[in-house]
């Protein structure tokens, strides 16, 4: 059993009980490996949440009609990056122990690593779907193996080849793009073509959904530590995740990589605030 947030995401006010959706935000950038700030990202998307309408043009659904409980932010001891792994291991862990949806809002994307542990556990046959511009396939960096930049090659020592899907890739050094292509995981560089024949492969199989929102193209989305020139738009991004959020079987997903100081028109934030709205309404 979880507290309720004082300060809710917009419109997610039903009871822990009752609650299909659990939010909580992992407010952690200390493994970040350009400029940091993405600690702050969770509780910037929670108040700029106040500046969207609960509904959805895009889907017409409605926030108000869901069952969304909004746990707040953990308290993260920065600096002690396995600590932080298991305080957001054993959240995820109670969430879909109840029965529920973990969503995570980062925090860097390390964070991702904590929830995949224990969603792996739950869900042996756990495939993981991964929007980002970076691969995050390094063995390590600078000698670092839990970091930003690693996350999902950790991920993938939890769950083996063949189970992670990756789309909007346009960054790594040669060594991550060379390793996925001996078939440790499915890279899909630059934008999302093949996404409709990875959904409908992954039809009934347990889903992670990691979105990076450093996938958009930092003309749309300049409020983030490693922006990369080539991404996609807000409505390309919209329309994956979507497509991935009502055909896949989503055990637990997040959203990561917002700074927010790097964007002080706030564009970024919002834009970050409405991705959130409309995964949450997808999965409603």
């Amino acid at each position: 059993m979880l507290n309720k947030n004082i300060v809710n995401y917009i419109g997610c006010e039903a009871e822990y009980e009752e609650a299909r959706i659990v939010l909580f935000g992992a407010p952690f950038d200390s493994t970040t490996s350009y400029r940091p700030g993405t600690r702050f990202g969770p509780q910037a998307i929670r108040n700029e949440s106040y500046g969207l309408e609960t509904y959805s043009p895009y889907q017409n659904k409605d926030l108000q009609d869901c069952k969304v409980f909004d746990s707040g932010d953990l308290e993260l001891p920065i600096g002690d990056t396995e600590r932080v792994l298991a305080a957001i291991e054993e959240r995820t862990e109670t969430i879909i122990k109840d029965g529920k949806i973990p969503f995570m809002i980062g925090g860097e994307h390390l964070v991702t690593l904590g929830s995949v542990r224990a969603a792996v556990r739950e869900y042996p046959d756990l495939h993981i779907v991964h929007f980002d511009a970076h691969a995050d396939l390094r063995k390590d960096y600078l000698g670092v193996k839990l970091s930003h930049a690693c996350v999902l090659r950790r991920s993938w020592e939890l769950l083996g080849d063949g189970r992670i899907y990756q789309f909007g890739i346009r960054s790594g050094d040669r060594e991550e793009f060379e390793w996925a292509k001996e078939g440790h995981v499915t890279m899909r560089r630059f934008d999302f073509d093949n996404l409709t024949e990875t959904v409908t492969k992954l039809r009934g199989k347990p889903v992670y959904l990691t979105i990076d929102l450093d996938v958009l193209d930092p003309c749309v989305f300049p409020g983030t530590g490693t922006p990369e020139a080539g991404g996609v738009s807000f409505l390309e991004l919209l329309k994956a995740m979507l497509k991935t959020a009502k055909g896949c079987y989503i055990v637990g997903c997040d959203v990561n990589e917002l700074s927010p100081t790097y964007d002080a028109s706030g564009v970024s934030t919002a834009t970050a605030g409405k991705i959130v709205r409309e995964l949450l309404l997808a999965l409603s």
